[in-house]
C-alpha cells in the first residue's frame, strides 16, 4: 500500500467513525461526549476513564482503539486530541476504591468523575450554560446518569469520540503507572502497567503486595499484607 493509499483510507475510516456524532448533531445534541475506560484487569494502580467532547471538523487521521495503537502513536495523537477537543476530562478510582466497591462499579464511578471533569472543562472554555448533553459509552450503561447516553459495544472501534477517550485514559494512566515504577521498582510496573506478567509475579514473591496493589485481584499467598519500603 503506498503512502497515498494509506492516507485515503484513513480519511474514509475517519468518516465512517464520525457517523455516530453526526447522526445526533442532526438530532439537536450539541455536546456529545466519547467515554471509555483503561485498567479493569490489572492487579494494581486505578482504573482511569476519559470523557471527549471532539468539534465537527475533527481531521487528526489514525484515531483509533487505544489498544491497536503503539505507545509512540499514542503519545503523538494524545497531544493532538487534547489540542483539538472541544473539552475533556479524565476520572479514575484508586485501588481502595476498587477492593471496596469492586471494579465494575468503581470504573462507573470513574466514569462519572470524567464527565463532572469534562463539563467542567466545557463551562471554562464556553461558559457556565455549557455542558454535555448526550454519552456515547464502550460497553457501557451508567445508572442514575443525569443525561442521555448509549452503551456501543466495541465502541472504542466504531465512534470517534470513544476512541479518543480510550486514548486519552490509556496515555493517562501508563504515565501514572512509570511514575510508580519509580517509587515501586520490583514489579516492573513500567513495562507491564501493572498487568500480571511473569516480572510482575516475581516481584510479588520476593517483596509482597506494595501499597497501590489490588488486594481483591491478587492470588492467595501474594495478599500477605507486606508493604514493600522505598
Amino acid at each position: 500500500m503506498t503512502k497515498e493509499e494509506r492516507i485515503q483510507k484513513q480519511k474514509e475510516r475517519l468518516e465512517e467513525m464520525k457517523k455516530p456524532e453526526a447522526k445526533l448533531r442532526r438530532e439537536g445534541f450539541r455536546f456529545i461526549a466519547g467515554i471509555d475506560e483503561v485498567g479493569r484487569g490489572p492487579l494494581a494502580g486505578p482504573v482511569v476513564t476519559a470523557a471527549v467532547v471532539l468539534p465537527e471538523d475533527f481531521d487528526v487521521l489514525g484515531v483509533d482503539d487505544s489498544k491497536k495503537l503503539s505507545e509512540k502513536r499514542r503519545e503523538e495523537l494524545f497531544a493532538q486530541i487534547v489540542d483539538k477537543a472541544v473539552a475533556w476530562g479524565v476520572g479514575m478510582c484508586t485501588h481502595e476504591e476498587i477492593d471496596e466497591i469492586n471494579i465494575l462499579q468503581a470504573t462507573k464511578k470513574a466514569m462519572k468523575r470524567a464527565i463532572e471533569d469534562c463539563d467542567g472543562c466545557l463551562r471554562q472554555r464556553l461558559g457556565e450554560d455549557a455542558a454535555i448533553d448526550y454519552v456515547l459509552i464502550d460497553a457501557v450503561k451508567l445508572e442514575n446518569l443525569d443525561r442521555p447516553q448509549k452503551a456501543v459495544i466495541k465502541g472504542d472501534a466504531k465512534v470517534l469520540a470513544i476512541a479518543a477517550a480510550s486514548i486519552i485514559a490509556k496515555v493517562t494512566r501508563d504515565r501514572m503507572m512509570v511514575e510508580f515504577a519509580e517509587e515501586y521498582p520490583w514489579y516492573a510496573f513500567e513495562k507491564n502497567k501493572g498487568y500480571g506478567t511473569a516480572a510482575h509475579y516475581e516481584g510479588l514473591r520476593a517483596h509482597g503486595a506494595c501499597p497501590i496493589h489490588r488486594l481483591t485481584f491478587l492470588k492467595k499467598g501474594f495478599d500477605d499484607g507486606r508493604i514493600t519500603k522505598g
